[in-house]
């Protein structure tokens, strides 16, 4: 019974392993081109956002605007493709952060009384999937993962 339950696990570890790659490009795929839209939505239009964040009374409300949505527009192609995935998740973690502790700072202070308020915040998703790309990286299926076989004869996990 026991060498079925070690097998068992061992296959599921197996399942985990080889869905690991496709699940990080869906996530790429899928959040790069929301944070790319969203980016280019402002940069199209930045009057909306540089209003917005006059009246969340944060400083240099234009030039914010203009970092806020190249940074959403630029990050999110580099993380369609997968180049410096985990990279482009740091200044997309602080970003998200920021528009968390501004924004919906309601929703970060009752994260622990409320974690629906918190989970349901328009930046979590978005937060989520840059974490789970910066941990976890790209995957095979990205640039980062063929640029590090072609210099370094590595491949990315």
């Amino acid at each position: 019974m026991k060498a079925l339950i070690v097998r068992l696990y061992g296959w599921l570890i197996a399942i985990g392993n080889a869905l690991r790659s496709p699940v990080l490009l869906i996530i790429r795929l899928f959040w790069g081109w929301q944070f790319f839209l969203s980016g280019k939505g402002k940069l199209m239009d930045l009057s909306k956002p540089t209003q917005y964040f006059e009246s969340l009374h944060i400083p240099l409300p234009r030039l914010n605007a203009i970092l806020t949505a190249g940074t959403e527009c630029i990050g999110g192609l580099l993380l369609l493709v997968g180049l410096a995935s985990r990279l482009v998740s740091v200044p997309l973690m602080i970003l998200l952060t920021v528009a968390y502790l501004t924004a919906d700072n309601e929703a970060v202070r009752a994260i622990f009384s409320d974690p629906d308020k918190f989970t349901s915040a328009a930046p979590f998703l978005f937060l989520l999937a840059v974490v789970i790309i910066f941990v976890c990286g790209p995957g095979a299926f990205s640039l980062d993962a063929i640029l590090a076989r072609a210099f370094q004869g590595k491949r990315e996990p």
